[in-house]
């Protein structure tokens, strides 16, 4: 049985719980890891990025609020963000908003992710979305979480959110080729 990752940041927060954290370490590296190797990092450079980010989690245990977000959520996020850190100081950039669709009618076009017409595009594809669907896009592109870890956070089975996700890819696609 997995251990409940929010009462061990309790403890960790509360009690600087060394055994908490231990199981805690313990349960979510391997997770991390994979996150990260999937991210296109080494082996090697996973582990120091996941060695930053529990540091950083040890350290900064008492700002984790479990009404905010699960402890899985704090964590990746802190991950993601030792993992954009780190890419920024190697010299590469982390995925850009122009690269989750990129199927993009006119490939050939300049585009900058970071231009006002980008931003209305991106508002107006997610406003296409359900609720539902914008969860499972937000949580897929912008925390960076796995299908299974979504399906937990939003408490519906695992296919819910493959279909939440498949449908609003399509109605992407739909809207990309009809602008």
């Amino acid at each position: 049985m997995e251990p409940n990752l929010n009462e061990l940041m309790t403890r960790i927060a509360n009690d600087r719980d060394r055994q908490a954290f231990s199981q805690l370490f313990n349960n979510i590296a391997p997770k991390l890891k994979a996150f990260l190797r999937k991210g296109g990092l080494s082996s090697e450079n996973a582990e120091e990025i996941i060695q930053e980010s529990l540091f950083t989690v040890w350290d900064r245990a008492s700002q984790f609020n479990s009404s905010k977000a699960s402890a899985t959520t704090w964590i990746y996020t802190i991950a993601r963000n030792k993992k954009i850190d780190w890419l920024r100081k190697q010299g590469r950039q982390p995925m850009t908003s122009s690269e989750l669709w990129p199927d993009l009618p006119d490939e050939s076009a300049e585009i900058d992710p970071d231009s006002d017409l980008n931003l209305a595009t991106v508002r107006k594809l997610l406003d296409h979305l359900t609720i539902e669907q914008r969860q499972v896009v937000y949580k897929t592109f912008f925390e960076a979480k796995s299908q299974s870890e979504i399906a937990l956070d939003l408490d519906v089975p695992l296919g819910t959110v493959k279909s939440r996700l498949r449908l609003a890819m399509k109605k992407f696609e739909n809207f990309m080729s009809v602008n």
